[in-house]
């Protein structure tokens, strides 16, 4: 049997209530050697905003194990997407290039290109096992651009970002790098007649721990794509998709029904995410696996929820589609214990397109070339940075063509080609509510000439102001 069918299959079993690690006895003591190269494992939440966690400054809903893991570690508080939604987003964080070079700047069905490097390509090359479980949504069937042909070894979820809307699928893609192909992975939730089968969240979540569990004995990367806390959009007000048990921790608030289901997904993720962090110390490798927490993109206001209900954007003004920083600054917390300082907090500016050359340098492989990141393991592990960008590039295809731009603390926004620049002074202007484009026109002329060389051009991704979907 494979190992893609060992942790398909287990994880099934798991629904049917059989505990990932229920009856079984401790692993055997591996003594982690100095040379060996870290574990790496991406947890990636959907439309998480920037106030959501604990640890950011949400009163209400409860996220002790990921306040746990920034205790532990590393917050960043001047972190952003690749994207202000999804799809470009995630494909900035697998090739390391920004949306104003990457081949996916937009959501719709486009692939990457074969020519772009993932990151599990460029782990595998080290040698490393790799999985991923969760939401794709960067190359469809019958593309160069399934996870398998991208990297991953062992791959379960969806590849349709639509798809990915409905938390009880009737079915889901898993693939074997022994096969090659995807499967379909059949009669996983029982919904004929509307009744709900299996919450595909807690698939990811089973899948993943036993990834863990049959590769830890080597170097893994670890992508957990979870879709919470999107909604279902094709529910509308009834969107914010959960097992009715998960509601318990705010039964009894009295808050709108779907600001309840929301709360109460968040909290499951985080159950989650904490039982994965005590599979690491059962394992005894917590302390040779990176953890990596963040969020795709701002906040949503779709499912019948209001951002507003839970201040969900923090103090930053904007929401998911938005590039204002409530659109595209994420939370990220990193712990590695022994190397990171706990508690420690960072204002380093840094966006997804540095994860990739990030831990390539942690696995000891160089980059590729042409991408747009830089490596932030210093500041990581508490050292200088030496190398910083000068300028972070977006562009944005809904609703006309959006480009932003940030250079040290000013933040430049173009909402519509032809319009002139919005200009902001974080340091001094968090929310974005002054524009001083008109005091600071040599600051304008600057970003206007970055503008000017920020972007290939292409076919699929032209700046215009008709939508691109």
């Amino acid at each position: 049997m494979t190992l893609s069918s060992k942790i398909f299959l287990t994880g099934l079993l798991g629904v049917l209530g059989t505990m990932i690690l229920a009856g079984a006895p401790p692993a055997p003591a591996t003594r982690v050697l100095p040379e060996r190269k870290p574990n790496i494992i991406f947890i990636m939440a959907d439309d998480l905003g920037y106030g959501e966690l604990g640890c950011y400054g949400q009163k209400r809903i409860q996220t002790p194990n990921i306040d746990r893991l920034a205790a532990e570690g590393m917050r960043f508080t001047q972190c952003y997407a690749g994207s202000t939604v999804c799809a470009p987003s995630r494909a900035v964080l697998m090739t390391g290039r920004h949306t104003g070079h990457v081949s996916i700047r937009g959501n719709a069905d486009v692939p990457l290109a074969t020519n772009e490097l993932t990151v599990a390509q460029v782990l595998k090359s080290r040698g490393y096992l790799t999985g991923c479980f969760g939401k794709w949504g960067l190359g469809l069937e019958n593309t160069p651009a399934t996870p398998i042909q991208k990297g991953f070894d062992e791959w379960f979820g969806y590849l349709d970002q639509t798809h990915a809307h409905d938390y009880y699928p009737t079915q889901l893609w898993r693939s074997s790098s022994i096969a090659g192909v995807g499967d379909m992975a059949r009669d996983i939730g029982a919904n004929a007649g509307g009744a709900k089968g299996v919450y595909s969240h807690d698939l990811f979540t089973m899948a993943a721990q036993n990834f863990v569990r049959l590769s830890h004995r080597e170097p893994f990367f670890l992508y957990l794509a979870y879709t919470i806390p999107h909604a279902n959009n094709e529910l509308k007000e009834r969107g914010m998709q959960v097992p009715s048990e998960a509601e318990a921790p705010y039964a009894k608030e009295s808050w709108p029904a779907p600001e309840k289901a929301k709360a109460a997904m968040i909290t499951r993720m985080d159950r989650d995410i904490g039982a994965l962090l005590a599979q690491l110390e059962l394992l005894r490798i917590a302390s040779n696996t990176v953890v990596f927490f963040t969020s795709d993109n701002g906040p949503h206001k779709e499912g019948g929820v209001d951002p507003e209900f839970f201040t969900s954007s923090g103090p930053l003004r904007g929401i998911k589609r938005d590039m204002y920083e409530g659109g595209i600054r994420v939370p990220m917390v990193v712990r590695w214990p022994g190397r990171i300082r706990a508690g420690s907090v960072s204002d380093q500016v840094w966006a997804f397109w540095d994860f990739l050359p990030t831990v390539a340098e942690m696995a000891g492989a160089p980059p590729p070339d042409g991408i747009d990141g830089i490596s932030m393991l210093p500041t990581i592990l508490g050292r200088k940075q030496e190398r910083e960008h000068e300028f972070l590039y977006w562009e944005f295809h809904e609703r006309g063509s959006r480009q932003a731009v940030r250079t040290g603390d000013w933040k430049a926004i173009r909402q519509r080609p032809g319009e002139p620049l919005e200009l902001y002074d974080l340091k001094a202007d968090l929310t974005e509510t002054n524009n001083v484009a008109a005091k600071h026109p040599a600051v304008v002329e600057r970003v206007e000439a970055y503008l000017k060389t920020a972007r290939t051009e292409s076919a699929h991704w032209p700046i215009r102001t008709a939508n691109v979907r």
